[in-house]
């Protein structure tokens, strides 16, 4: 046993009772009914605690934890602890006084899931033993454990269904946008919609005295960009003259004067 190996425990039962069994004649096995199960010789607390590969029994007083006697087991089952042949809630185990010295006592549980938790326990631990020998065998000869082969036998083929690993075309991606000769993407088209509103030309005015004026070119937008409207070249005097010819010839009813202006528009 390893100096640094810790000690654990397995298993706790707070009641059990201690026999004085008398020797075994025979080789048929131990009988619960030959003990005197009315008047055990010792009653406390069982505790079983793993060192190691090896488990230990350990009787113990309930209130102040002294040690009654200890028996421990490097093998179960095993002559360390033997079950009863009439009964399943009664044991004889070997205890060891550390001297060298050791005896046979039969032990029992009143709860017969006691018991079965003490008989669990051992098993438990002991199959944990093994898988460890195990492992260390192996780690020692690697090559003699089992290998895996995932070769493919001779003749021996797999099949693989990738339709449904296609995905469709244009489900589930966004559409990219298609790139213009010189490498630069297309710009968006501009938000909103709004039909553009063109401003028509302004409306000639003629003055008082017969001479054609020229109002402030207006302004219209189309798509954002700003579009001017020619301006029309100025009235000769002739041009004119006719038009003052016309403003004579025209009545009240065809003509409009707005007061303080002066001016007559058409």
């Amino acid at each position: 046993m390893e100096a640094g190996e810790y000690e654990s425990v397995l298993c706790v039962k707070p009641e059990v009772h201690v026999y004085r069994i008398p020797p075994r004649a025979t080789n048929r096995g131990y009988r619960a009914s030959e003990w005197q199960l009315d008047q055990p010789s010792w009653s406390g607390r069982l505790r079983i605690t793993a060192k190691g590969q090896v488990a230990y029994i350990k009787l113990e007083d309930r209130t102040s934890g002294e040690l009654f006697a200890q028996a421990p087991v490097d093998q179960f089952p095993g002559t360390a602890v033997e079950s009863v042949t009439d009964s399943s809630r009664y044991f004889v185990i070997r205890i060891e006084d550390g001297n060298g010295r050791r005896a046979f006592i039969g032990i029992g549980f009143v709860d017969r899931g006691d018991a079965f938790d003490f008989n669990v326990a051992l098993q438990d631990h002991f199959k944990w033993v093994k898988q460890q020998c195990e492992f260390a065998k192996q780690a020692q000869n690697p090559d003699q454990g089992p290998k895996l082969d995932l070769g493919f036998k001779e003749g021996q083929t797999i099949k693989l269904n990738i339709a449904n690993m296609k995905k469709k075309e244009g489900v589930g991606s966004p559409r990219t946008r298609p790139a213009s000769a010189g490498g630069l993407s297309l710009l968006p088209p501009p938000p909103g919609g709004k039909t553009s509103t063109l401003i028509p030309p302004p409306v000639e005015q003629l003055s008082t005295e017969g001479s054609l004026t020229q109002p402030a070119v207006a302004l219209g937008s189309v798509g954002g960009a700003t579009v001017s409207w020619p301006q029309p070249k100025p009235a000769t005097a002739a041009t004119a003259d006719i038009w003052g010819d016309f403003a004579k010839s025209s009545g009240p009813a065809s003509s409009q004067t707005q007061s303080g202006t002066g001016w007559v528009q058409f």
